[in-house]
């Protein structure tokens, strides 16, 4: 089947050359073009092409894209959106100046979710997450990485992952499924970390790799979760079982994280609000792409990551939201975009490049979407103006009008 995008204003192509994702000072040249139009064969980009050689009777479908710009289908590279029940109540005790590290020591931050989570059955969830999902696609979102992690018992992890492999056999979207066993003790093992640390090592991870349930292994390396020492054995084992690596790091306190992570060959860094000025350039050479997520930031009212030093310093930076009940309750891409660019110095060049080609190399798919070049997937975004800057610019709204995944239309406004 041949589809044609015909006449957009502007096709946002973030061409990188076959290379697949922008390092540093790449991550401006989002290679705009105007006066082109796509031609999709089936699932793949077949060609782009100028207007004036357009002959209608090739296709079999047609989709008017006059007065609208498109962009690569965005990727959403870190979420937490597999979880149940409310944290408002300390939503409201962050207000009154509690800092989230204080609210998780007295039983709240994440054990109060997992104990809404274990509370829910395998259906409840998926009817918690399914109008979540459906919100990342309105957006324009054709990949999302959604994470265990609520769950920190071997029944409740392995039931979070059925529900995103669930979710994701009955979505047209890619979810991808990151196992975070490693988020943080649950109650019942404060006392004997060593016996929790052993049932993520072996039973969990063997389970999860052997059944297929997640493609990467995530830990929350901080001062109240894991040490360096903790992840470092738990990703050893999970890189044996064939996970690929994710790490939260330097979030709140720089404990060695981040080393580990880069000397792991970890796929993404996320976090770095407290990076050490002296590691910046740690990753100018890496392939680890350092994923920034600002949502936190304005949430907890916290500092933001150096996104202007880390792309001054040749970085692969991509961002994302976050999303989760406590610490960025935030479901808004487009919001996190204009955040970048207003507290953290990036431009709207490099938060496009940032949501599209590099928050693809941060889920190790770079090589088939994330760009609109030929041969790669028609995933695609069409936004409802004339000039890409307005994504940025309109704080908070989702000018998004359809959302095209492996060349079908998954998704129209009203």
């Amino acid at each position: 089947m041949l589809t044609l995008i015909k006449t957009p204003e502007q096709i946002v192509t973030v061409n990188t050359n076959g290379k697949h994702f922008k390092r540093g000072s790449e991550m401006s040249d989002i290679d705009v073009l105007e006066k082109h139009s796509i031609v999709i064969e089936n699932d793949t980009i077949k060609d782009i092409i100028p207007n004036n050689t357009i002959d209608k009777s090739n296709y079999d479908l047609t989709i008017d894209a006059k007065g609208k710009i498109v962009l690569p289908g965005l990727i959403e590279c870190h979420t937490h959106t597999a979880f149940a029940g409310s944290r408002s109540d300390e939503f409201r005790l962050k207000l009154q100046g509690v800092h989230y590290e204080e609210i998780a020591k007295q039983g709240g931050g994440i054990n109060a979710t997992v104990k809404a989570v274990r509370e829910s059955s395998l259906e409840e969830l998926v009817k918690i997450i399914s109008p979540r999902i459906d919100y990342f696609i309105s957006q324009g979102i054709t990949t999302l990485e959604i994470k265990s992690g609520y769950g920190l018992s071997f029944d409740d992890e392995i039931k979070l992952l059925q529900t995103i492999k669930h979710l994701n056999y009955n979505y047209p979207i890619d979810i991808i499924p990151t196992f975070l066993g490693a988020h943080t003790y649950p109650p019942e093992y404060n006392n004997d970390h060593q016996k929790y640390l052993e049932i993520i090592e072996d039973e969990l991870i063997p389970y999860v790799a052997e059944n297929k349930l997640a493609e990467f292994c995530d830990a929350f390396c901080e001062a109240t979760a894991f040490t360096v020492d903790e992840v470092d054995s738990v990703f050893v084992k999970a890189k044996n079982a064939g996970l690929k690596l994710k790490l939260h790091t330097e979030q709140f306190n720089s404990i060695g994280g981040l080393d580990l992570a880069l000397n792991m060959n970890a796929v993404s860094a996320d976090h770095l609000e407290v990076i050490k000025e002296s590691d910046i350039q740690k990753f100018g050479n890496s392939n680890t792409t350092a994923v920034l997520l600002p949502g936190v930031s304005f949430f907890l009212d916290y500092d933001y990551a150096p996104a202007r030093k880390l792309i001054d310093n040749n970085a692969i930076v991509a961002l994302a939201t976050d999303y989760n009940p406590g610490s960025s309750h935030i479901a808004e891409l487009n919001l996190i975009m204009s955040l970048a660019a207003l507290k953290m110095g990036m431009s709207i060049e490099e938060t496009i490049s940032a949501v599209t080609i590099n928050a693809a190399k941060a889920l190790d798919i770079n090589k088939q979407v994330g760009s609109i070049e030929i041969g790669k997937k028609a995933d695609l975004a069409l936004f409802n103006t004339k000039r890409c800057s307005d994504i940025v610019y309109s704080v908070g709204k989702n000018l998004n009008s359809l959302t095209i995944k492996n060349g079908k239309v998954i998704y129209k406004s009203n």
